[in-house]
């Protein structure tokens, strides 16, 4: 006797298996084409600037311009050194001194108070940590005038020192705030530990607390050589001897009222990105760690 099927059950489309491969591959294939779209984006403007620093002034302003230059003028990375606008290559010292010295400084303040903050409980604890976040809030740029008259009053304006201080001033609050967060995540039972095998403070905090940090101080030291890097406002009105101006103002100089040498600033620009990413790719592996430091419990 034949079993009679039912016609609702006969046509019922059998359900598609996908397995664990097949759905891991799709998901990473369009992780795949999502990063190179944002990789093309991202990098055009730059492919653009660079090809555009190997045309001459005139094939730049042409009324046809075109992306690629007809004639490759490497030239124009030797001429630009030269140039009468600025001198190039104390502006490029000066930016490798001031964001330097300035990282440096900054370390060594907010170190040891990030450190403090996050290991004792002091009256003004939290009104200090409060006052520290607030600075964030004032800019040199609304502050040039002020930063102007005062170091004038001491002596020191127009010089690499001014400079050290006010990007060293501006960029305390950060690194402050961000090692405070990495200390604060270091058991206290691993200073007591060490307190109890009879190292001190300083010990405890440079041999014990510093490796289980040091993401997070790679993080601060690297957004605060950016920063010092780029920074623009307080230099143009401190700095007025255009040998001690950084490359960012020294830029500025190659931008006429009537004629504009942009195969300079784009060759300029170039040069002024090149230790940035070299700092980033060196050490990608420890930024990384740090920015994602806490995420997962």
């Amino acid at each position: 006797m034949t079993a009679v099927v039912p016609a609702r059950e006969a046509v019922r489309p059998r359900k598609r298996r996908y397995t664990t491969d097949q759905v891991s591959g799709g998901s990473v294939a369009l992780r795949m084409v999502a990063g190179f779209v944002v990789f093309v984006i991202f990098i055009i403007p730059y492919l653009i600037m660079f090809f555009g620093s190997l045309k001459t002034k005139a094939e730049i302003l042409s009324v046809e311009p075109t992306y690629f230059p007809t004639e490759f003028r490497l030239d124009n990375y030797l001429n630009m050194w030269s140039a009468p606008e600025t001198p190039l290559v104390q502006n490029l010292i000066s930016t490798i001194v001031i964001s330097v010295f300035a990282t440096l400084l900054v370390l060594f303040i907010a170190l040891p108070a990030a450190y403090y903050t996050a290991r004792f409980r002091f009256p003004g604890r939290m009104a200090f940590l409060f006052l520290v976040i607030v600075t964030q809030m004032l800019q040199p740029a609304v502050l040039t005038s002020g930063l102007f008259r005062q170091f004038s009053v001491l002596g020191i304006g127009d010089t690499w020192l001014a400079m050290i201080l006010i990007n060293a001033a501006f960029n305390l609050a950060f690194a402050t705030w961000i090692m405070h967060s990495f200390f604060a995540g270091v058991p206290r039972e691993v200073d007591e530990a060490a307190q109890i095998d009879g190292a001190g403070r300083l010990t405890v905090l440079f041999r014990i607390n510093l490796p289980l940090v040091w993401p997070g101080i790679v993080t601060a030291i690297v957004f605060t050589f950016v920063a010092c890097w780029n920074e623009f406002a307080a230099s143009l009105v401190i700095l007025s001897t255009a040998g001690n101006q950084p490359l960012s103002v020294a830029l500025t100089k190659f931008v006429g009222q009537y004629s504009t040498s942009w195969h300079y600033v784009f060759g300029v620009s170039i040069v002024a990105i090149i230790p940035v990413i070299l700092l980033f790719m060196l050490i990608e592996k420890r930024l990384v760690s740090g920015l994602t430091a806490g995420s997962v419990k």
